[in-house]
């Protein structure tokens, strides 16, 4: 997987955000995650090698952007528009963006957006159904070609099925959250999406479980090294091809 960081640090603004990675990574450097600054990374996609190729080829996988932040962060608005221009210019490269920031998004697109640039996803994190309710109303309404919903760390159970009918959502992701201080998710949160990612033939995508797992009656501790291949064997994922 190919991650392009053109900076680095957030600010937590909803409960997926309060046991936030980035924050414990940073934590181990004595770093303060909630300064956000610009990194050496910020022009990746434009760079080349000394033969003159570029440094990112194009790949089956796509380009995960801004995985250290929010691509939508207000601290970021001085250097987005050059991203956009990166991005725009490396039409063989398809780019993804998360984040939990969708009602910024008029404030953070190029001039020349319109529906939306063939090579960028969207996707909406929704950790809950408050969330869920007050941001895919906002994401469903948007101008944006390829969306998708992910729910990580997943905190309930959601309900959806509103924004699934709507054609839009390319794709569902769920998971866990994982560390030593890990909210509990729940095997039957993770089924009950992916049974209305069915019902309106959506893909859906089972990450990973999350450092606390419960399937039925018990409560799983799960390595971090663990999460993801515990999630696969589970063998819920769910393609369809439009």
């Amino acid at each position: 997987m190919a991650i392009w960081n053109p900076w680095h640090g957030c600010k937590k603004i909803s409960p997926g955000c309060s046991h936030c990675y980035v924050y414990r990574r940073d934590a181990t450097f004595g770093k303060d995650s909630s300064i956000i600054t610009k990194t050496t990374s910020f022009d990746l996609p434009i760079r080349k090698n000394r033969i003159g190729e570029y440094k990112l080829q194009p790949e089956s996988e796509p380009i995960y952007t801004c995985m250290t932040s929010d691509f939508f962060i207000e601290e970021a608005d001085i250097w987005r528009e050059t991203v956009w221009k990166m991005i725009k210019w490396r039409t063989d490269l398809k780019f993804v963006i998360i984040t939990k920031r969708i009602h910024r998004f008029y404030d953070c697109i190029p001039n020349d957006w319109g529906s939306g640039y063939p090579n960028v996803a969207i996707m909406c994190t929704c950790e809950n159904q408050k969330m869920a309710d007050y941001r895919l109303p906002i994401f469903c309404d948007l101008p944006i070609l390829h969306k998708s919903i992910i729910h990580e760390p997943m905190l309930e159970s959601i309900s959806i099925q509103n924004y699934l009918k709507s054609g839009q959502i390319e794709q569902v992701i769920c998971g866990g959250e994982s560390g030593t201080h890990a909210r509990l998710c729940d095997f039957a949160w993770i089924l009950n999406t992916r049974n209305q990612c069915i019902q309106y033939e959506v893909p859906f995508y089972f990450k990973q479980t999350g450092a606390l797992f419960k399937k039925e009656e018990t409560i799983y501790r799960i390595s971090r090294k663990d999460q993801m291949s515990q999630a696969d064997k589970a063998n819920i994922n769910y393609w369809y091809q439009r």
